[in-house]
C-alpha cells in the first residue's frame, strides 16, 4: 500500500472515530433525557460545557489515532485532521448560526487546532 493511501487512511480513521464517538455520546445523552438537541439552548450552560469538553477529548483522541497510524510525520497528520475539524466547525457554525447559544460553536472553532496539536503531541 502506498504511503499516500496510508496517510489518507490514518486521517479517515481519526475523523470517523471523532464523528462516531461524538454522535454516539449525543444520542445517549438525548435518549436518557439528559440533553435536548431541539432547542439546544434549553440545556443548562454547564451541560453545554460538558458537551464541549467531550467533543474536544474525542477530537484529541481522533488526532492521536491519525498520528499513530500515520506512515510518517505523525504531527502533520494530526494537524491535517485538526484543520479538517476546524473547517467543519466553521461550516457548522455558519449553517447553524440561528441556533443559540453562539458561544458553543465559537468555542469548538477556537479549540479545534489546540486539540489536534495535543493529540499529535500525545503520540509523539
Amino acid at each position: 500500500m502506498s504511503s499516500t493511501l496510508k496517510s489518507i487512511g490514518a486521517i479517515l480513521v481519526g475523523l470517523i472515530a471523532v464523528v462516531v464517538l461524538s454522535t454516539l455520546t449525543d444520542v445517549i445523552l438525548e435518549s436518557t433525557g439528559l440533553m435536548q438537541t431541539n432547542p439546544f439552548d434549553a440545556n443548562p450552560w454547564w451541560l453545554i460545557v460538558i458537551v464541549i469538553i467531550y467533543r474536544n477529548v474525542y477530537s484529541t483522541a481522533g488526532c492521536y489515532f491519525a498520528a499513530r497510524l500515520a506512515p510518517n510525520k505523525p504531527m502533520r497528520h494530526a494537524m491535517i485532521l485538526g484543520f479538517i475539524g476546524l473547517a467543519l466547525s466553521i461550516a457548522g457554525t455558519i449553517v447553524m448560526w440561528n441556533i443559540p447559544p453562539h458561544w458553543y460553536p465559537l468555542t469548538l472553532i477556537a479549540l479545534a487546532l489546540p486539540s489536534a496539536w495535543l493529540g499529535g503531541r500525545l503520540y509523539s
